[in-house]
């Protein structure tokens, strides 16, 4: 009999090929061969150019909006389940369709199960990710998920400044849990933004829960998307007497005019990771990537090795 092949092979999808390329070099390998070919009408088809019979594969794309990149993860699931790979991971910096977790009124859909059940029906066998929406989406899998922490990045570089008078905020409730988890392991305060939503991505009204009076405020979210909450929190933070106002979204989808926002804003800076490609450059925006924390969880989960440390604030 012959052995089996447990070589590991990392591929990306067209939206995340930066990205792909920098965890491939950090995990120590080449980023796999993958032509697109498209039809005139939009249609496209991913195809693997070398042999992953027996492998474990990771595919690295991020399912930001556009849907056509729900749609390449998918296809290029189905096409490494059909040319025999053995393991099959999707690696999701960024998990799109996840604000859409639960009914929140009559007559939509729960988007966040659907691409789950879509995944695992197209052939992953796991699936990495990092800061979802909600927790929960986690068991919306039959298959493992791991789920992993970007304070595991951001917290050496918030340390690295030496802020006096640190306070973390959250710029909505939702975010509390959050907020409170950084507020810990820096040893800070934590205060509280309150926002109506006239309708999505409108506030109607935002209020302060807390004293950031003298303070260097922190906002902490998962996701910047029209950038208004952020800008509207730390316009009110610096009304109310703080010294400073950053803040930390793990993904910046940045839609619509957020990079006017932000730089029409009173945020001395939004730190991000590299999950989603930054459209545009922007002095305020600063990217830290999330490369070597995916690459080290790769080789962990080939190896058969621990990977809960990265589960920890």
């Amino acid at each position: 009999m012959g052995v089996v092949n447990t070589e590991a092979k990392i591929f990306a999808c067209t939206q995340s090929t930066a990205l792909g390329e920098n965890i491939a070099k950090a995990f120590g390998a080449k980023l796999g061969n993958v032509i697109t070919s498209t039809y005139s009408d939009g249609e496209f088809q991913p195809s693997y150019e070398e042999s992953i019979r027996g492998t474990r594969i990771f595919i690295i794309g991020s399912t930001h909006p556009e849907p056509r990149n729900l749609m390449e993860m998918l296809l290029m699931i189905d096409a490494a389940k059909r040319a025999s790979a053995r393991h099959i991971t999707a690696v999701m910096p960024y998990f799109g369709w996840a604000r859409q977790d639960r009914k929140d009124k009559p007559r939509v859909p729960i988007a966040a199960k659907l691409v789950a059940k879509m995944l695992e029906a197209a052939g992953a066998t796991r699936i990495i990710t990092m800061d979802l929406h909600a927790d929960q989406i986690q068991g919306f899998f039959e298959k493992p998920v791991d789920h992993l922490f970007a304070s595991t990045i951001f917290l050496p570089y918030l340390r690295s400044l030496e802020l006096p008078n640190l306070t973390v905020a959250s710029p909505d409730m939702g975010g509390s849990k959050r907020a409170y988890a950084y507020s810990k392991a820096l040893g800070s305060d934590v205060v509280i933004c309150y926002k109506q939503r006239a309708k999505a991505n409108t506030i109607s009204h935002m209020e302060l829960i807390g004293d950031v009076t003298g303070k260097n405020v922190v906002l902490v979210d998962d996701m910047v998307d029209t950038a208004g909450t952020l800008t509207k929190a730390a316009d009110l933070m610096m009304e109310r007497g703080a010294l400073s106002v950053r803040a930390i979204c793990t993904h910046p989808i940045l839609s619509g005019k957020a990079y006017e926002k932000i730089e029409a804003s009173k945020l001395e800076e939004l730190i991000t990771t590299d999950s989603i490609p930054l459209k545009q450059n922007n002095d305020k925006i600063r990217v830290l990537s999330c490369a070597e924390l995916f690459a080290e969880v790769m080789d962990k989960v080939h190896h058969n090795k621990s990977i809960s440390s990265k589960f920890v604030m």
